[in-house]
Protein backbone atom coordinates (compact mmCIF):
# COMPACT_ATOMS: atom_id res chain seq x y z
CA UNK A 1 0.00 0.00 0.00
CA UNK A 2 1.35 3.56 -1.03
CA UNK A 3 1.37 6.42 1.55
CA UNK A 4 -1.26 8.46 -0.23
CA UNK A 5 -3.45 4.68 0.30
CA UNK A 6 -2.51 4.30 3.43
CA UNK A 7 -3.27 8.09 4.34
CA UNK A 8 -6.31 8.01 2.42
CA UNK A 9 -8.17 5.23 4.04
CA UNK A 10 -6.80 6.80 8.02
CA UNK A 11 -8.74 9.72 6.69
CA UNK A 12 -12.17 7.51 5.60
CA UNK A 13 -11.63 5.85 9.11
CA UNK A 14 -11.83 9.27 10.90
CA UNK A 15 -8.55 8.74 12.27
CA UNK A 16 -5.47 11.56 12.22
CA UNK A 17 -2.79 9.04 13.10
CA UNK A 18 -1.25 6.42 11.91
CA UNK A 19 -0.98 3.13 13.35
CA UNK A 20 2.45 2.46 14.27
CA UNK A 21 2.66 -0.54 11.85
CA UNK A 22 1.33 1.63 8.98
CA UNK A 23 3.73 4.10 9.43
CA UNK A 24 6.88 1.69 9.87
CA UNK A 25 5.43 -0.20 6.38
CA UNK A 26 5.19 3.37 4.91
CA UNK A 27 8.71 4.42 5.49
CA UNK A 28 10.23 1.63 4.58
CA UNK A 29 8.55 1.82 1.23
CA UNK A 30 10.46 4.92 1.54
CA UNK A 31 13.78 3.25 2.14
CA UNK A 32 13.90 4.26 5.64
CA UNK A 33 15.66 1.60 8.23
CA UNK A 34 12.99 0.35 10.40
CA UNK A 35 12.63 -2.66 12.77
CA UNK A 36 10.62 -5.27 10.99
CA UNK A 37 6.74 -4.93 13.27
CA UNK A 38 3.92 -6.98 11.98
CA UNK A 39 0.30 -6.85 13.52
CA UNK A 40 -1.15 -9.19 15.33
CA UNK A 41 -5.14 -9.32 15.55
CA UNK A 42 -5.31 -12.09 18.19
CA UNK A 43 -3.27 -14.26 20.70
CA UNK A 44 -2.53 -17.07 18.47
CA UNK A 45 -1.14 -14.87 15.89
CA UNK A 46 1.02 -12.71 18.00
CA UNK A 47 2.79 -16.20 18.95
CA UNK A 48 2.79 -17.31 15.72
CA UNK A 49 4.22 -14.22 14.44
CA UNK A 50 6.73 -14.18 17.30
CA UNK A 51 8.09 -17.69 17.10
CA UNK A 52 8.79 -16.70 12.69
CA UNK A 53 10.48 -13.71 13.68
CA UNK A 54 12.66 -15.27 16.59
CA UNK A 55 13.06 -14.49 20.10
CA UNK A 56 13.39 -11.96 21.79
CA UNK A 57 10.23 -10.04 20.40
CA UNK A 58 8.64 -6.89 21.80
CA UNK A 59 4.92 -6.49 21.91
CA UNK A 60 2.84 -3.14 21.56
CA UNK A 61 -0.57 -1.77 21.49
CA UNK A 62 -1.70 -0.94 18.03
CA UNK A 63 -4.24 1.90 18.60
CA UNK A 64 -5.15 5.15 17.11
CA UNK A 65 -6.40 6.37 20.82
CA UNK A 66 -3.16 5.00 22.37
CA UNK A 67 -0.34 7.51 21.51
CA UNK A 68 1.69 6.59 24.78
CA UNK A 69 1.80 3.42 24.78
CA UNK A 70 4.02 2.23 27.51
CA UNK A 71 1.99 4.70 30.33
CA UNK A 72 -0.90 2.90 29.14
CA UNK A 73 0.64 -0.88 29.97
CA UNK A 74 0.84 -1.38 26.57
CA UNK A 75 3.95 -2.48 26.15
CA UNK A 76 6.23 -5.16 26.47
CA UNK A 77 10.10 -6.25 26.01
CA UNK A 78 12.10 -9.49 25.86
CA UNK A 79 9.91 -11.85 25.16
CA UNK A 80 11.89 -15.04 24.99
CA UNK A 81 9.26 -17.59 24.26
CA UNK A 82 5.82 -18.17 23.40
CA UNK A 83 4.92 -18.58 27.14
CA UNK A 84 5.53 -15.09 27.40
CA UNK A 85 3.90 -13.69 24.43
CA UNK A 86 0.87 -15.00 25.42
CA UNK A 87 0.91 -13.64 28.46
CA UNK A 88 2.10 -10.78 27.62
CA UNK A 89 -0.51 -10.21 25.05
CA UNK A 90 -3.42 -10.55 27.84
CA UNK A 91 -1.89 -8.29 29.96
CA UNK A 92 -1.59 -5.80 27.00
CA UNK A 93 -5.19 -6.26 26.62
CA UNK A 94 -6.62 -5.53 29.94
CA UNK A 95 -4.20 -2.82 30.95
CA UNK A 96 -5.08 -0.97 27.86
CA UNK A 97 -9.21 -1.50 28.20
CA UNK A 98 -8.80 -0.54 32.07
CA UNK A 99 -7.06 2.48 30.96
CA UNK A 100 -8.57 3.43 27.82
CA UNK A 101 -12.22 1.51 27.95
CA UNK A 102 -13.11 3.23 24.45
CA UNK A 103 -9.81 2.81 22.49
CA UNK A 104 -9.90 1.10 18.61
CA UNK A 105 -7.93 -1.78 19.60
CA UNK A 106 -6.89 -3.21 16.20
CA UNK A 107 -4.27 -5.82 17.99
CA UNK A 108 -0.57 -5.59 19.38
CA UNK A 109 2.32 -4.86 17.21
CA UNK A 110 5.10 -7.66 17.25
CA UNK A 111 8.79 -6.40 16.69
CA UNK A 112 11.67 -8.32 16.68
CA UNK A 113 13.64 -7.08 19.74
CA UNK A 114 17.01 -4.86 18.37
CA UNK A 115 19.90 -5.39 19.73
CA UNK A 116 21.13 -1.84 21.74
CA UNK A 117 22.59 1.23 19.75
CA UNK A 118 23.19 4.49 20.39
CA UNK A 119 19.77 6.35 20.98
CA UNK A 120 18.87 9.18 18.23
CA UNK A 121 15.65 10.88 16.73
CA UNK A 122 14.68 12.46 13.99
CA UNK A 123 11.46 14.28 13.68
CA UNK A 124 9.10 17.00 11.37
CA UNK A 125 6.98 19.01 13.01
CA UNK A 126 5.09 22.09 10.67
CA UNK A 127 5.79 25.58 11.92
CA UNK A 128 3.09 28.28 10.47
CA UNK A 129 5.85 30.53 9.01
CA UNK A 130 7.96 27.92 7.20
CA UNK A 131 6.32 24.37 6.69
CA UNK A 132 8.01 21.32 7.71
CA UNK A 133 10.76 21.45 10.23
CA UNK A 134 13.11 18.34 10.70
CA UNK A 135 14.62 17.58 13.63
CA UNK A 136 17.39 15.36 14.96
CA UNK A 137 19.47 14.72 18.13
CA UNK A 138 20.11 12.78 20.81
CA UNK A 139 16.78 10.38 21.49
CA UNK A 140 14.83 7.97 23.53
CA UNK A 141 13.28 8.82 26.87
CA UNK A 142 15.47 11.76 27.98
CA UNK A 143 14.81 13.84 24.63
CA UNK A 144 12.33 16.20 26.06
CA UNK A 145 15.00 16.59 29.17
CA UNK A 146 18.37 17.53 27.18
CA UNK A 147 17.09 19.16 24.17
CA UNK A 148 20.16 18.49 22.40
CA UNK A 149 18.53 18.93 18.83
CA UNK A 150 19.40 20.79 15.55
CA UNK A 151 16.66 21.58 13.12
CA UNK A 152 16.46 22.64 9.24
CA UNK A 153 13.91 23.66 6.75
CA UNK A 154 12.77 21.32 4.69
CA UNK A 155 13.94 20.27 1.54
CA UNK A 156 16.96 19.32 3.03
CA UNK A 157 20.25 19.13 1.65
CA UNK A 158 23.32 17.10 2.05
CA UNK A 159 25.47 19.48 3.32
CA UNK A 160 22.34 20.37 5.96
CA UNK A 161 22.13 16.91 6.91
CA UNK A 162 26.22 16.56 7.77
CA UNK A 163 25.66 19.93 9.50
CA UNK A 164 22.43 18.89 11.70
CA UNK A 165 24.21 15.91 12.82
CA UNK A 166 27.95 17.56 14.02
CA UNK A 167 25.54 20.93 15.73
CA UNK A 168 24.20 18.79 18.36
CA UNK A 169 26.36 18.97 21.96
CA UNK A 170 26.28 14.98 21.99
CA UNK A 171 27.99 14.56 18.58
CA UNK A 172 31.11 13.32 20.61
CA UNK A 173 28.97 10.28 21.72
CA UNK A 174 28.52 9.28 18.05
CA UNK A 175 31.84 9.87 17.39
CA UNK A 176 32.65 6.89 20.26
CA UNK A 177 32.68 7.72 23.68
CA UNK A 178 35.17 6.05 26.46
CA UNK A 179 35.56 2.67 24.04
CA UNK A 180 32.27 2.61 22.75
CA UNK A 181 31.60 2.18 18.57
CA UNK A 182 31.36 5.30 16.78
CA UNK A 183 27.47 5.10 15.00
CA UNK A 184 27.65 5.23 10.98
CA UNK A 185 27.48 8.97 10.99
CA UNK A 186 26.98 8.70 7.07
CA UNK A 187 24.11 6.13 7.50
CA UNK A 188 22.48 8.66 9.95
CA UNK A 189 22.35 11.57 7.45
CA UNK A 190 21.23 9.76 4.89
CA UNK A 191 18.08 8.59 7.09
CA UNK A 192 17.81 12.60 7.56
CA UNK A 193 17.77 13.08 3.88
CA UNK A 194 14.98 10.31 3.61
CA UNK A 195 12.71 11.63 5.85
CA UNK A 196 13.00 15.34 4.29
CA UNK A 197 12.02 13.72 1.27
CA UNK A 198 9.10 11.87 2.43
CA UNK A 199 7.47 14.67 3.98
CA UNK A 200 7.71 16.90 1.10
CA UNK A 201 6.12 14.16 -0.68
CA UNK A 202 3.24 13.60 1.25
CA UNK A 203 2.16 17.08 2.70
CA UNK A 204 -0.80 15.69 4.96
CA UNK A 205 1.90 14.82 7.33
CA UNK A 206 1.81 17.01 10.41
CA UNK A 207 4.00 15.45 12.67
CA UNK A 208 6.73 12.54 12.50
CA UNK A 209 8.77 10.82 15.22
CA UNK A 210 11.39 8.27 14.77
CA UNK A 211 12.34 7.99 18.62
CA UNK A 212 14.79 6.09 19.37
CA UNK A 213 16.65 5.13 16.63
CA UNK A 214 19.46 3.12 17.18
CA UNK A 215 22.63 4.24 15.75
CA UNK A 216 24.98 1.29 15.04
CA UNK A 217 28.66 1.30 13.84
CA UNK A 218 27.12 -0.16 10.37
CA UNK A 219 23.94 1.05 10.14
CA UNK A 220 20.53 2.40 11.90
CA UNK A 221 17.59 0.95 12.56
CA UNK A 222 14.12 2.93 14.14
CA UNK A 223 12.59 0.68 16.31
CA UNK A 224 9.54 2.89 17.21
CA UNK A 225 7.83 5.44 14.69
CA UNK A 226 4.62 8.02 15.04
CA UNK A 227 2.87 9.76 12.31
CA UNK A 228 0.24 12.66 12.89
CA UNK A 229 -1.90 13.41 9.79
CA UNK A 230 -3.16 16.74 9.13
CA UNK A 231 -6.61 17.56 10.41
CA UNK A 232 -9.58 17.85 8.08
CA UNK A 233 -10.83 21.18 8.20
Amino acid sequence: MSAVEAITMAKKEGRNVLTEVEAKNLLKEAGIGVADTRLARTKREAISISSDMGFPVVLKIVSPEVIHKSDAGGVKVGLKNISQVGRAYSEIMTSVKQKFPRARIQGVAVQKMAPPGVEVIVGMSKDPQFGPVIMFGLGGVLVEVLKDVSFRIVPLTPRDAHEMVREIKGYPILCGYRGQDPADIGKLEQMILKVSDFVEQNSEIAELDLNPIFAYKDGALAVDARIILEKDT
